[in-house]
Parts: C-alpha cells; sequence; structure tokens
C-alpha cells in the first residue's frame, strides 16, 4: 500500500467513524446502510472497514477512549492549580458530549475491557484532585474516586440540559462548572 492510500485509507476510516457517531447518536438503531450514506461511502466499504457491526462498535469504543486521552493531554494537568486544571478538564470533556452521551446511553459501547481497567487519563485526574486535596483547592473529606464521579455526573447533566432544555451549551457548560467548584472545592 502506498502512503497515499494509507492516507485515503485513513480519511474513510475516519469518515465512517465520525459518521457512526453522529448517525447512531441521532438513532442508535440506525443500520450500517445508514451510516455508510452518512460517510458519503457505499455499504460494501464499510464492511470492508468493519465486516460486522460489533467491529464498528469496538472501533468506536477504541476511538472514544482515544478522545479521552486526546482531551486530557490538551487539558495541561501539570500546569496551574489543581482546581483550575480542573476546570479545564472539564472544559474539554464537556466538548465530547455527543460522544460520551452515546455511549452512556448505549452501554455496548463501553462494555469492553478497556473500559473495566483504570485508563492512564482516569490515573492523571485521580492525582490531579489528590494534588487538589494537597494544595488545599478541593476538599480533602471528598475522596478522588467520588470528586472523578461528581465531575462525570456534572458533566451528564449539562449536556442533559442542552438536548432537554435548550440550554445553550455557553450556559450549560458555566453552570456545570459552578457547581463543580461549589460541589468539590475547599471552604476559605
Amino acid at each position: 500500500m502506498t502512503v497515499a492510500e494509507t492516507g485515503l485509507r485513513a480519511r474513510t476510516r475516519r469518515a465512517i467513524l465520525d459518521a457512526a457517531f453522529s448517525t447512531l447518536t441521532g438513532n442508535s438503531g440506525a443500520s450500517l446502510s445508514d451510516v455508510a450514506a452518512a460517510a458519503g461511502v457505499g455499504r460494501t466499504t464499510i464492511h470492508r472497514y468493519f465486516p460486522e457491526r460489533t467491529d464498528l462498535i469496538t472501533a468506536m469504543s477504541e476511538d472514544l477512549l482515544e478522545k479521552i486521552a486526546q482531551a486530557t493531554s490538551r487539558a495541561r494537568l501539570t500546569d496551574g492549580p489543581a482546581i483550575q486544571v480542573l476546570d479545564r478538564l472539564m472544559q474539554e470533556y464537556f466538548e465530547l458530549g455527543d460522544y460520551l452521551m452515546l455511549a452512556f446511553t448505549e452501554p455496548h459501547l463501553i462494555d469492553s475491557a478497556d473500559w473495566e481497567n483504570e485508563t492512564p487519563s482516569d490515573r492523571e485526574l485521580i492525582s490531579m484532585i489528590e494534588r487538589g486535596h494537597e494544595e488545599g483547592s478541593v476538599d480533602a473529606r471528598m475522596p478522588a474516586s467520588w470528586v472523578q464521579q461528581v465531575m462525570w455526573a456534572l458533566l451528564y447533566a449539562a449536556w442533559q440540559q442542552i438536548r432537554d432544555e435548550e440550554t445553550s451549551k455557553h450556559d450549560a457548560l458555566g453552570l456545570c462548572l459552578l457547581a463543580f467548584r461549589k460541589a468539590v472545592g475547599a471552604s476559605a
């Protein structure tokens, strides 16, 4: 395979994955034909990349874990006070809302062992929360695992607020960050 073919293959695979996420977000029962149409490829092309629907779901799951890892990296977890870093991390994760909402509402996307095991992103988040305990910016009475769950619950609530209440993304994110700081921030 030539470099050009490799680039084309990677772009086609990316187009299929993006189409799968957007199509399944709108209709979790969408067919592979629906995904193919959204990607602008034929059904046979989908089958060359993902022979079975389960292969596509597995690839989507792996892609989502990679998106989380990239968001974690973009948040620059070693740059600044822990509570500010957690704000940045939540903003990065917030942008993954459509992907993560699909994962939360379609658990087959996240039922692999990869989701059961702690990822490097999980470890970095826990470490950041523990740093916040040491700095005094995160309430030390709250275990890191609790703070992590609060973060995900508030992100989910923000995404639901956008979907169900038609709140703007800007306002929903602002409410999410405010609630997070009030819930886990150390009181003065």
